[in-house]
């Protein structure tokens, strides 16, 4: 990830971010608790959120947002280790976490179903995975404008791929969405899903 789209990610996603997204942030992290594993932390805009947890590990692949979140990282109220990683090798045993977080990632993860092995990997049995993303719409007219956009759009947006079925690639691997909730006509999901390993 380069350093420009890192120093200016919060700045274009900020009136976003202050009004819709801040909430959905702060209501899907309420339901996180014990040992929690966040993907992709990026500028570390969910820090201030976690509230009832005993511990967050932040993985992030790119250097550049980890500089990014250092103030954040001063913010938060529980403890949060930072780890630079990636979502297609974790390192991390099985089993060890009782929550897992995903939220405006998956669109850049390079290969999201090895990330999806990795997280059911870690997870604890029952545990839970949280996400919210963006996704491909169900609309044939909307949907097939992401198809149409996003090769120009991942050169821009470092690698965001708007076309992503994120919720179907995690039930193709077995695990089973609890509760799921549609923002701006199903182009945002909020999902809450089970690990059943």
């Amino acid at each position: 990830m380069s350093s420009a789209f890192a120093k200016w990610y919060d700045f274009f996603m900020g009136p976003l971010e202050q009004r819709k997204f801040k909430r959905i942030r702060k209501e899907l992290l309420q339901r996180a608790e014990g040992k929690v594993l966040e993907l992709g932390s990026g500028t570390g805009i969910n820090f201030p959120f976690y509230k009832d947890v005993d511990q967050v590990i932040a993985i992030e692949p790119s250097q550049h947002m980890i500089d990014q979140s250092i103030n954040r990282l001063q913010l938060s109220v529980v403890t949060i280790e930072m780890v630079k990683a990636s979502a297609e090798k974790l390192p991390f045993e099985d089993n060890t976490f009782d929550t897992v977080v995903a939220t405006l990632v998956f669109c850049t993860i390079p290969n999201a179903e090895k990330a999806i092995a990795e997280i059911k990997r870690v997870c604890k049995p029952k545990g839970s995975i949280l996400l919210f993303e963006h996704v491909k719409m169900e609309n044939r007219l909307l949907g097939g404008m992401q198809e149409w956009l996003t090769p120009v759009w991942k050169k821009i947006c470092d690698g965001c791929c708007l076309n992503r079925e994120t919720l179907k690639a995690f039930t193709s691997q077995g695990l089973k969405i609890e509760k799921v909730e549609q923002f701006y006509k199903d182009l945002f999901v909020v999902a809450e899903i089970r690990n059943n390993e």
